[in-house]
């Protein structure tokens, strides 16, 4: 019975002992499977922790080159400023060395120019041809609206001009869809132009002249004598060099000249203290447009001459060669050196001229009748058509040639709504408005 009990109790020990073993391998099984998970997990946080350092380093690394850069736009910003501020007060110097010589200058004279070298040059050689035995009168100037290296070279290859350079990097917005953005840079290369001549450089008056255009031989001096009519009769917004209706085949006197309702720009002269009326309203684009505008001129008048003292060679260039052929190519560039000094140009004051004006209009034969052409053709002395309204004038009009355009209710070159050209020369036709007759105190003839 003691032997059968021991032997039962050493099976069972066998047992306990088999089973021991058995757990205690399951148990370093599974330690060595969370031992060797623990060793992926530490390894895997070794690399998390390795890739994050050499993020940070990275970050560190493009934070100093940021600081490095931040720093080096500045020390730019420092030498653009003090290129900037040496070239003005060169451009001043030389401003001021031709000064010194010199009394009170009668108007500077810009040329503005963009991306035509060679007609900047041809423009140049034109006005030099003149200007140098008045240059202490008439300052010369090329702006220039951008930064094309051949016009400013060509610029800065004659001593006899200043050159200034307007660098706008801002960018365009047009008002309406398909606008030339052109006509918007235009207008601000203008306007920082016209402040630099009458508030930096300090001059009274301005001629502004385009980089396509040759002037006249009596230039000079048909603007100092307009000089001194503006100064005495502020009616006179601006004079201008230009006719639009000035054709070889519709003038004829170089020396006559006419008020007029109707902005004409090209080769113009304006003043001081009109600039400083249009600076601050200054337009976004249009600017020539913009001055035809009652709001703007608010009923001041521009004087021009019969023949044109300025030609515009320009066929390529912002506006595509518009109208060209038809209209400015033709142009009568005034070939007569007229003694402008020795000229009494007190019929042009407001007061006379509308007398003037109306006693010349009262004296032409009118013409009625569909065909106006051939009617005035056999007329002696000078005539008048009238029209009943815009659609009638441009009729009439295009049956002559001449400019059909309005702008605010008055047409091209029009005085008191009536337009004035030679057809056949000396011939003057009139074409008169339902209204002039009353705006120039004429009673019905």
């Amino acid at each position: 019975m003691t032997d059968k009990f021991l032997c039962d109790f050493r099976f069972l020990l066998l047992a306990a002992a088999v089973a021991f073993i058995y757990i205690q391998m399951c148990l370093f099984t599974t330690q060595s499977k969370y031992a060797d998970r623990l060793a992926n997990a530490v390894e895997a946080e070794t690399r998390c922790t390795s890739q994050m350092r050499k993020l940070i380093d990275q970050i560190s690394m493009q934070q100093s080159r940021i600081v490095d850069l931040e720093e080096d736009k500045k020390r730019q910003d420092e030498e653009y400023g003090q290129m900037k501020a040496l070239v003005q007060d060169l451009q001043l110097k030389g401003l001021q060395r031709r000064m010194d010589k010199i009394q009170t200058p009668v108007a500077a004279v810009v040329i503005m120019a963009c991306n035509r070298a060679d007609y900047l040059e041809r423009t140049i050689k034109s006005i030099l041809k003149y200007q140098n035995a008045v240059a202490s009168k008439y300052p010369l100037f090329v702006s220039q609206d951008g930064s094309d290296p051949q016009v400013r070279e060509k610029a800065l290859s004659y001593d006899q001009l200043t050159h200034m350079q307007h660098l706008d990097s801002k960018p365009v917005q047009t008002e309406r869809p398909g606008e030339l953005i052109a006509y918007y840079k235009i207008a601000r290369h203008y306007k920082w132009a016209l402040d630099k001549l009458f508030h930096e450089y300090k001059f009274s008056r301005v001629i502004i002249l385009e980089d396509d255009m040759e002037i006249a031989p009596d230039f000079f001096d048909y603007f100092e004598a307009a000089a001194a009519l503006m100064e005495k009769d502020k009616t006179i917004m601006a004079v201008s060099s230009w006719n639009d209706n000035g054709q070889k085949q519709f003038v004829h006197d170089p020396e006559i000249l006419y008020r007029s309702d109707f902005f004409p720009g090209l080769g113009w002269m304006l003043t001081k203290s009109t600039w400083n009326e249009l600076s601050p309203k200054w337009p976004k684009a249009y600017w020539d447009d913009w001055l035809r505008l009652q709001e703007n001129h608010k009923g001041r008048q521009f004087i021009r001459p019969e023949v044109c003292r300025t030609y515009n060679f320009g066929e390529h260039g912002s506006s595509l060669g518009q109208f060209f052929r038809q209209y400015l190519e033709p142009i009568k560039l005034n070939d007569v050196q007229v003694d402008w000094k020795s000229k009494d140009l007190s019929y042009l004051m407001e007061d006379e001229y509308i007398k003037h004006f109306a006693e010349i209009l009262k004296n032409a034969k009118p013409i009625n009748g569909a065909d106006a052409v051939l009617k005035a053709s056999n007329v002696q002395g000078d005539v008048r058509v009238h029209y009943k309204d815009q659609p009638d004038f441009e009729r009439i009009a295009r049956q002559f040639g001449v400019f059909q355009e309005w702008k605010d209710g008055v047409p091209r070159t029009a005085y008191k709504g009536v337009v004035v050209f030679r057809y056949p020369p000396p011939r003057r036709v009139f074409l008169v408005g339902p209204k002039s007759f009353e705006l120039l105190g004429i009673k019905s003839v």
